[in-house]
């Protein structure tokens, strides 16, 4: 991995979602972002993301991805790994799910790192991975690996992270990697 520069801070305090519209060009070949103190106001829902093609005014590149989890419960009663096809998008413009039903409380939120390649590439797909700890609902510890590509050769300039429903607080920085 190369060297990571900041390239910007997005704090939500209750907002809707986090919307970064500059700042994703040519510049690096690869941008990660830093997802910390990510607390949703609606309990049990999902942290998503999605991209865009026209600086933000739409949210719906064509992805594909995979997804799974492994976790352990604050009882010691359950620990898994699992696939989860329900997860998986298959050629949708939908938003892809990156945590497991974070909840509300004070003590439960989500953290992660989200990496997309060559985004303003115009003769390749993007691809993407990412992996995220969040404090799911049921008091248990999951871990989210998720990966894919949105397939579309026009140049990615803009990200949205939000819930499924409800506002959130949270940080994401963006970094482009040299």
């Amino acid at each position: 991995m190369g060297i990571p520069t900041l390239i910007s801070t997005h704090t939500a305090s209750d907002a809707a979602s986090v919307d970064i519209t500059s700042g994703i060009d040519s510049t690096y070949d690869e941008y990660m972002f830093v997802i910390t103190d990510w607390n949703p106001a609606t309990d049990v829902q999902y942290l998503t993301f999605q991209c865009s093609i026209d600086g933000g005014s739409n949210y719906n590149v064509t992805l594909t991805s995979t997804y799974f989890r492994s976790g352990h419960f604050e009882d010691d009663t359950t620990s898994a790994t699992a696939y989860v096809t329900d997860f998986d998008e298959a050629q949708t413009t939908n938003f892809q799910k990156l945590d497991l039903l974070t909840g509300n409380d004070a003590d439960q939120t989500c953290a992660g790192i989200l990496h997309l390649f060559s985004p303003a590439s115009t003769t390749y797909v993007k691809h993407f991975y990412g992996r995220f700890n969040c404090y799911y609902n049921e008091d248990a510890s999951i871990e989210t690996f998720i990966a894919g590509y949105f397939n579309d050769t026009n140049d990615i300039n803009a990200i949205q992270f939000k819930q499924s429903s409800g506002n959130i607080d949270g940080v994401v920085q963006m970094y482009g990697i040299a």
